[in-house]
């Protein structure tokens, strides 16, 4: 299925219904009252997250969605009945913003979660309503009130816990394959991934974390070179990131650090919050490096790349090295989890006191 992360709609909920004037006739009855029922409500447009979509393809062909409007009062003390609901089922991490505006309106962040996202009109009242004491034979009426209507921007942002960062054919996709559930396609060319692939990693008994295999990055792609900048908003939300490095180009001219800095400075002018997200160095394909060479290779690398953070040496393709960074990672995303869920304590000797 064609991955779709963006997509506009236009939606409109149902207006109500009118109400009626009508008058009881009755045999026998001379002066039958006032019987004319309201307006059904208009029925609304929901928004529902559902697990089980990962895309917004399917709002790319359906732009338009509208919900029944309200029946008209009818007499007899008869109501309208309520026009019908519909209920959009949209992935889990969307964002629906107003499309005029930018104004952001809601976030679907749990499945099940359900939201309102355009009410529909309240019916019309019928001259039942209006009967009283000096108003025997009300001819009143009012019009059902209009649904809202909306045009709507839906941006999808892939929940995960670890996002993979990394030139095309850096071993991204080798990667994930190696330590979670996902099967992206993988072969020897750049830029064999097209869409964002989701893989849960599972550390033991509910102990699990899900990482994120996005396109490569190449140079200028925070202007828009490349595929890679059409999902670094799927960064946003991962508690890490990982740096892939290949470290076995097929060209042997490639200076691989100056590739790697690349990375480094599209992330800083893409986003300066997603540059300062923890970020650990992968270096990967080490199995196609002479055993006696890899000391002095990662070395040089890690000296010349200037990087400060957690280093670790792998091989996706052998999985060497795959076991002790997944456990490393799962240590590191439940911290940030219980941070997030704990309120921050403030040590009293770090505070600043007023002068005296």
């Amino acid at each position: 299925m064609k991955f779709v992360d963006e997509a506009y709609i236009d939606i409109s909920a149902g207006d109500g219904g009118a109400g009626c004037v009508s008058f009881r006739h009755e045999k026998y009855k001379e002066f039958g009252g006032p019987n004319g029922g309201d307006g059904g409500r208009g029925g609304h447009v929901f928004a529902v997250a559902d697990a089980n979509l990962n895309t917004l393809v399917d709002f790319r062909f359906s732009r338009r969605h509208d919900a029944k409007r309200g029946e008209h009062g009818m007499g007899s003390d008869m109501f309208g009945a309520a026009g019908d609901d519909i209920t959009l089922k949209m992935p889990v991490g969307t964002i629906i913003t107003d499309a005029e505006t930018g104004e952001v309106l809601y976030e679907l962040l749990k499945p099940g979660d359900v939201i309102t996202i355009a009410k529909g009109g309240d019916g019309g009242f019928g001259n039942l309503r209006f009967k009283s004491a000096i108003n025997r034979a009300p001819r009143q009426k009012t019009p059902g009130w209009p649904g809202e209507k909306k045009n709507l921007k839906l941006e999808l942002k892939v929940l995960a816990d670890v996002g993979l960062l990394g030139m095309p054919n850096a071993g991204k996709s080798t990667f994930i394959t190696a330590i979670s559930n996902a099967r992206p396609r993988i072969a020897d060319y750049p830029f064999t991934t097209l869409h964002p692939n989701l893989g849960v990693v599972r550390v033991g008994p509910e102990q699990s974390f899900v990482v994120a295999d996005l396109p490569g990055l190449i140079e200028g792609a925070s202007e828009g070179a490349g595929l890679g900048h059409l999902f670094l908003r799927h960064l946003s939300r991962t508690r890490l990131l990982l740096h892939i490095v290949d470290m076995a180009p097929f060209d042997e001219n490639v200076d691989t650090v100056a590739q790697a800095k690349a990375i480094v400075n599209e992330l800083k002018k893409y986003d300066p919050d997603l540059y300062k997200k923890p970020r650990w160095l992968v270096l990967n394909k080490l199995d196609m490096v002479a055993t006696d060479q890899r000391e002095a290779l990662v070395k040089d690398f890690v000296k010349r790349f200037k990087f400060k953070g957690p280093v670790f040496e792998i091989s996706a393709l052998t999985r060497e090295g795959c076991e002790p960074l997944v456990k490393e990672i799962y240590k590191h995303v439940k911290a940030q989890q219980v941070a997030e869920q704990t309120p921050e304590v403030i040590d009293p000797r770090f505070v600043d006191l007023p002068d005296a």
